[in-house]
């Protein structure tokens, strides 16, 4: 059973005829009845629509659920694509809409290891495995006979009485088979496919190498060294030591532990030395370097693109995006650059001023940054984040996320934790309900940073809401990297960690709310999907929230009018350094994926980009091309992390929506924000669906404005 799923899931010469395919299929799955027993390959069971057996999950379970997964979808689509019938909408977009239902199962137990409790052995499995789930899905899209029924429905779709929703998911389908190669002929197949897997397995070396770098720290022995350190951050370090067998302190190579020594230590050879072991994650030489492995997939990309019959990489990603074209993304991200480069240059002038008043004897640099800022903002606004933190309690903040929206959609959480299976013993459950009562599905959590999962904060879906039959409700999950101190001590989080908290809740408030047919108008364009996290982040900071929970974990008092004057104040405070560090990463991404011929050097590159549009000496890319995971673990965000500008443009305007309605909880445009955008999935174009909400495209006037810019 495993070697005959083998073939069909790893050699692309081999799309065989209808009827040997089906003869193959069906012994496949015959001998997948004998795979019973295998937990990943069962029907998700129990209440609540059937939850993932997370319990039982092994590494070494996985190559079988693999083969017979990959077998049983070849099966469904050989089914589809030699049914004798003439194609229909019905016969062959239906069943396609169904098919692979088991290995979409397995695929999200096996993502959530990848990410959340990432073993060697599970690396070993994606190394092996990535490229032949690229060559199982190549083998459906290259199918002729598949192709020829989905072009036959395509070209008669206005005429044969589908609705408005099966026309566009009819024509998205077609067009996404065709710029996935399906016309190409049968040399040119065989290559893309080829390309195909080995990107995959580029892929999984990349996320190897940087997991490997992030697991790496920086102890200290001497707690003089921590000066300046608030006591929450030093127990967070503390504790990372204990779980290493060390003595002292640990500085995890992570954002969540890095950032506040940054901020606050005043040991400036212990911030150089964390600053650099940070920013040089995937470019240290040897086994860990990434550099080789990213010149790889920038080969293989531009091949690609170039044989699909686009200029490069960029071109050939955003065709399925809001923006389009590559030069819309640049001319968005160039309008804005230039008053974020003006406002690093008044930034750095305010920290060397007050650096000289210390008689630092010392020039701003990149490992400064964080640390003075935090002088300015002290000096200027009387602000102190180390302040802040006492009123923002992990579990208040995530009840402040559950009320605002109930309170803005009617979402309602019962936390059912223990009841249902979960893949470490600290993710936490909520069932959840609609304004009515109706179920809309469960949303699991998983805060806290450990050895093997990823860096960063995210949100997945383990399964997605369809009304098309069998209807399914959402299984949602949030995903962060807070610090988790002591046992038994209130786990305190920066007020960017709140706003992270409420972005990524803002995922999964777009997942509950999604309210479509078919499953292929669920996603949205990538420049779309970071739209509703963003918008989620504005209400964090309105008195409504804050009263009821941003409340000092040991007086319990409500935080004060005066502490949140000066939050808002200074809320255009730093604006510069944010904006450069996101946007040098975003411009760099699309110069990288527009040359003519690949890159070979990144490193070099990546100096020469910068140097080409000004960046500030005295800052990094959010994310070096070395350590870039969002685009070289996979092709989701290459080419496309403009996107979040690009959606933040329409938060900004979404939120001054809700400010011209005279209040941020007005349940008009909650209602017509939730109606028009949140729970149509894709729909329709999500251009034309943000002007039916907002009545015009999105102004950039407003994100200038919140980012403190000027707007002339």
């Amino acid at each position: 059973m495993v070697h005959s799923a083998l073939r069909i899931a790893t050699a692309m010469s081999l799309i065989l005829s209808a009827p040997a395919a089906l003869a193959q299929g069906q012994a496949n799955v015959a001998s997948a009845t004998a795979a019973d027993a295998n937990p990943l390959l069962a029907t998700w069971e129990g209440s609540y629509g059937g939850v993932p057996p997370w319990d039982q999950v092994q590494p070494d379970l996985f190559p079988q659920a693999f083969a017979t997964a990959l077998a049983e979808r070849q099966v469904e689509y050989e089914r589809i694509a030699s049914n004798p019938e003439a194609p229909t909408f019905d016969n062959t977009f239906v069943p396609m809409q169904l098919a692979g239902e088991r290995l979409g199962r397995v695929n999200a137990l096996f993502g959530v290891m990848t990410s959340n409790m990432n073993k060697p052995a599970y690396q070993a499995l994606d190394a092996e495995w990535s490229p032949k789930q690229a060559a199982a899905q190549d083998a459906i899209t290259f199918n002729p006979q598949l192709l020829a029924r989905i072009e036959a429905i395509y070209n008669a779709r206005e005429t044969s009485g589908l609705d408005a929703q099966q026309q566009r998911l009819v024509t998205r389908t077609y067009e996404s088979f065709v710029r996935q190669g399906a016309k190409l002929d049968a040399a040119q197949k065989e290559r893309l496919s080829t390309i195909n897997q080995q990107l995959a397995a580029q892929f999984a070396t990349f996320s190897e190498k940087l997991l490997a770098d992030e697991a790496t720290y920086i102890t200290v022995t001497d707690e003089a060294e921590l000066a300046g350190v608030p006591d929450s951050v030093k127990a967070v370090a503390r504790a990372a030591a204990e779980e290493r067998g060390l003595q002292g302190w640990a500085i995890v190579n992570t954002r969540s532990a890095v950032d506040p020594v940054l901020s606050f230590a005043s040991d400036r050879a212990l911030r150089e030395k964390v600053w650099r072991a940070f920013v040089n994650r995937g470019d240290n030489g040897g086994t860990t370097d990434t550099n080789a492995t990213i010149a790889r997939i920038l080969q293989l990309r531009d091949e690609r693109a170039k044989l699909l019959g686009f200029a490069n990489h960029a071109e050939w990603r955003m065709q399925d995006t809001m923006a389009k074209t590559p030069a819309a993304a640049m001319d968005l991200m160039m309008r804005v650059w230039p008053a974020a480069t003006a406002r690093v240059a008044e930034e750095v002038r305010d920290m060397q001023a007050i650096a000289d008043g210390a008689n630092a004897g010392i020039t701003i640099e990149p490992w400064d940054y964080r640390f003075y800022q935090e002088q300015v903002r002290k000096a200027r606004y009387d602000l102190d984040q180390a302040e802040l933190k006492p009123y923002f309690e992990l579990n208040n903040m995530i009840d402040a996320a559950f009320w605002s929206a109930g309170q803005l959609y009617g979402l309602q959480f019962k936390e059912i934790s223990g009841t249902v299976p979960v893949f470490e013993p600290n993710v936490r459950v909520w069932h959840v309900t609609d304004k009515n009562g109706a179920e809309v599905g469960l949303f699991y959590r998983d805060d806290f940073a450990r050895t093997g999962k990823r860096s960063g904060a995210w949100a997945t879906t383990y399964r997605s809401q369809r009304d098309l039959p069998p209807a399914k409700n959402v299984l949602s999950s949030n995903n962060n990297n807070f610090a988790k101190g002591a046992a038994g001590a209130p786990v305190l989080i920066s007020l960017d960690d709140a706003e992270t908290l409420f972005h990524e809740f803002g995922h999964a408030i777009h997942s509950m709310l999604q309210d479509v047919t078919y499953p292929g108008l669920a996603g949205t364009p990538r420049d779309f999907v970071e739209y509703p996290s963003q918008v989620n982040e504005h209400w964090l900071l309105t008195r409504e929230v804050l009263d009821r929970f941003a409340l000092h974990y040991q007086t319990g008092e409500k935080m004060p009018q005066a502490l949140l004057d000066k939050v808002t104040a200074a809320a255009t405070f730093n604006q510069g350094f944010a904006t450069v560090e996101y946007l040098a990463s975003a411009i760099v991404d699309m110069k990288l994926h527009t040359q003519d011929q690949p890159v070979t050097d990144p490193d070099a590159f990546e100096a020469a980009a910068l140097a080409e549009i000004g960046m500030p000496r005295e800052i990094v890319m959010r994310h070096r091309l070395p350590q870039f995971n969002h685009l070289f673990s996979s092709d989701a965000y290459s080419a496309g992390y403009y996107s979040y500008l690009w959606s933040e443009t329409m938060d900004a305007d979404t939120w001054a929506a809700f400010e011209e309605a005279g209040s941020y909880w007005d349940k008009e445009t909650a209602d017509r924000f939730a109606r028009v955008l949140l729970s149509t999935g894709n729909e329709t174009d999500r251009a034309e669906a943000y002007r039916n909400f907002r009545g015009r495209d999105p102004d950039v006037t407003a994100l200038l404005k919140i980012r403190g810019f000027p707007t002339d």
